[in-house]
């Protein structure tokens, strides 16, 4: 019997299992926050709808995939799916968001950008070449962590068999990547964004 006090993890098998009331009650327990976050950076009501009703279409297509590992972060996944869809959003319409700097920006989010012109083209390559450089600087076993997780694009439980060290391990070396990389990047106000 699936009650409110279940875990996400516990509502996620239901859900997987055919019980669509879970699903129901993971986005009721998750809505305000989700959709806070997401209202927090588009700052309009009907997108920020739309990015939340988009966030959850995904969260469900990649459940049924089973492209959702159970390591009791579901809403931390969900955020970044959410994250994700504001930055679509805002390169659909030609304009970045202003994110703080904070656990909610992800500087690899300004490498990817599919229209260039010749100018931008040259800042992107410069960028590039910036992250890589600072990168460079990181300790081993966190530049080994985020090379792996940002450009071979592995999961936490590939790089924890990979490197032989346990998920919550790697997690933290990337949780201190983070930290170093944009320690660096205010210590010297490095823009990566033009």
């Amino acid at each position: 019997m699936i009650h409110k006090k279940s875990t996400d993890a516990v509502l996620v098998t239901s859900y997987l299992q055919g019980d669509e009331i879970a699903l129901s009650l993971l986005i009721t327990r998750h809505k305000q926050r989700i959709y806070s976050f997401i209202y927090s950076k588009v700052f309009d009501k009907d997108v920020a709808e739309d990015v939340f009703q988009d966030t959850f279409i995904k969260v469900i297509n990649s459940l049924k995939r089973g492209k959702y590992n159970e390591e009791g972060k579901f809403l931390p996944w969900v955020m970044r799916i959410a994250h994700n869809l504001v930055i679509d959003h805002f390169r659909k319409n030609n304009r970045m968001p202003k994110f703080e700097n904070n656990s909610d920006f992800n500087i690899f989010s300004v490498l990817s950008d599919g229209s260039l012109n010749a100018e931008k083209a040259m800042i992107k390559g410069q960028v590039e070449n910036d992250v890589k450089r600072l990168i460079e600087e990181l300790p081993e076993d966190q530049k080994e962590v985020l090379k792996m997780r940002i450009y071979r694009d592995m999961s936490f439980k590939e790089i924890s068999q990979q490197t032989g060290v346990s998920i919550n391990t790697a997690l933290g070396r990337m949780r201190y990547a983070l930290i170093n990389l944009r320690k660096v990047i205010d210590k010297h106000n490095i823009v990566l964004t033009n």
